[in-house]
């Protein structure tokens, strides 16, 4: 009989395949893809050697100001949550190349809005009392979003690892409001890390472009591997949770 974690195969056209970084229904190990993923992204926050005081010799011999530490504190908390989510919460394998291409994007997409601080032109900071409205919303954004994407993923690896749960659609929980809410909760955190950093012009820019990768790419071509394996428990769950990235927007 096969096991709870027996690859099953991806019974997607070739076109859709190409066009996911992430292999489905293959849950054989891929240690030395994870482990590059890991060590990548572990080494992301070291790259922001940002020049406050806080007391703590540790944090003070960083040298970063206030705004700065706060835009660590973010890239910190995206490599701890996708490290906790390659480590313990995926069952898709991972090759050596689709991690280093998954954490240059992520570490790109970090770098992106730190760098756009301290440009004169983009940065959030208009040299006010810290913290700026900027910052606060973008915060707020950020916080919300990695947890509905922690949460979501937590609750969806519950649910798998129960061996009556095997073939069955995870439909409870978080993604009881939307159909790909750890789509819908990266969006959110991507964009306000970006507004904290480059400002709202920048935390909408991000949000449009992830907007219009999910709906056009991620999200189609995951939908015809959960049509093709699940059949009418999909066309069920379409039907009862009718949004697919983020609940009464899409």
């Amino acid at each position: 009989m096969p096991g709870q974690w027996d690859s099953i195969g991806d019974p997607r056209s070739e076109a859709s395949k190409r066009k996911d970084i992430v292999p489905r229904g293959d849950y054989r190990s891929s240690p030395p893809g994870k482990l590059t993923f890991f060590v990548l992204r572990s080494l992301e926050p070291v790259l922001y050697g940002l020049p406050a005081q806080t007391g703590i010799g540790l944090i003070d011999g960083l040298g970063l100001s206030p705004y700065r530490l706060a835009l660590l504190a973010m890239s910190v908390g995206s490599v701890v949550k996708q490290n906790i989510w390659v480590t313990t919460l995926s069952r898709d394998p991972m090759t050596v190349g689709a991690a280093v291409a998954i954490a240059m994007l992520n570490a790109a997409s970090n770098s992106l809005s730190t760098y756009a601080f301290v440009t004169s032109v983009s940065s959030a900071s208009n040299e006010g009392d810290f913290p700026q409205p900027a910052l606060l919303i973008g915060s707020t954004l950020y916080v919300a979003g990695l947890l509905t994407e922690l949460v979501a993923e937590i609750q969806r690896a519950r649910f798998k690892a129960d061996p009556n749960n095997k073939g069955k659609v995870c439909t409870g929980g978080l993604w009881s409001l939307a159909r790909h809410i750890n789509y819908g909760g990266y969006m959110m955190w991507r964009a306000g890390y970006a507004m904290a950093g480059g400002g709202y012009g920048l935390g909408a820019l991000v949000a449009a472009f992830w907007a219009w990768d999910f709906s056009q790419r991620a999200i189609p071509v995951l939908s015809e591997y959960c049509e093709k394996r699940y059949g009418a428990q999909w066309e069920s769950y379409r039907q009862k949770t009718p949004y697919k990235l983020n609940p009464y927007v899409y």
